[in-house]
Parts: C-alpha cells; structure tokens; sequence
C-alpha cells in the first residue's frame, strides 16, 4: 500500500494589499509565493519598470489573506478590487491597525 502524505497537494495562495511609504496608494494582488512577489514588487521599483506599482512606489505590504484553492483566491482579489476605499482601509484597519509595514515577514534576509 502507499502511503498518503497529508500535505501533498496543498497550496497555499494569498491576497495581498501593499502600499507606499505615504500609505496613499493601494494595490491588491494575488500570488502563490508572496515572499518572491514582494522580491518582484521591489525590484520593479528599483529597475524603474513601467507597473502601477512601481510608478507609485508601492512595495510596502499592509494585509494579507491565505487561500487553499486559487478559485477562492482570485474571487477574493476581484471582490476586494471591486471595493470603495474606506471599505478596503476597514479591511486593513481590522487585520493591522496600526498599518504597520509586515513585509518582514515574508522577506528573506
């Protein structure tokens, strides 16, 4: 018999929102390795590429959800584009109240 690992097959998505330094600007994206993609949001900045958030100098990450099944993940990111502004700060204010920057979290040193 084989034997079944209780971990293969799951994946772990997440629904971000990041800032910049003012906290003035917001982007929400969705990604499978938030570690690199905070990496890659970075990176457009410096390399001064041509995104919404490299432009705006969004890298700053402030909210994030963790989803096991993409479908309910992409649903997620359309719903919270989808959002007024003050709905999408209550959402933030709720998880981090004092919008602080957690990318440290993800980030490898």
């Amino acid at each position: 018999m084989i034997g079944f690992n209780e971990n293969e097959g799951i994946h772990i998505y997440y629904v971000y929102i990041i800032t910049n330094p003012y906290r003035s600007t917001y982007y929400i994206g969705m990604t499978n390795n938030l570690s690199l993609r905070l990496q890659q949001h970075n990176e457009n900045i410096t390399n001064r590429k041509k995104t919404f958030a490299a432009k705006y100098n969004i890298k700053h990450l402030v909210y994030y959800e963790k989803f096991s099944w993409v479908q309910n993940a992409i649903a997620r990111e359309k719903e919270l584009k989808g959002w007024r502004r003050e709905k999408k700060l209550e959402l933030i204010r709720r998880f981090n109240e004092n919008f602080e920057f957690l990318e440290e979290r993800f980030l490898k040193n």
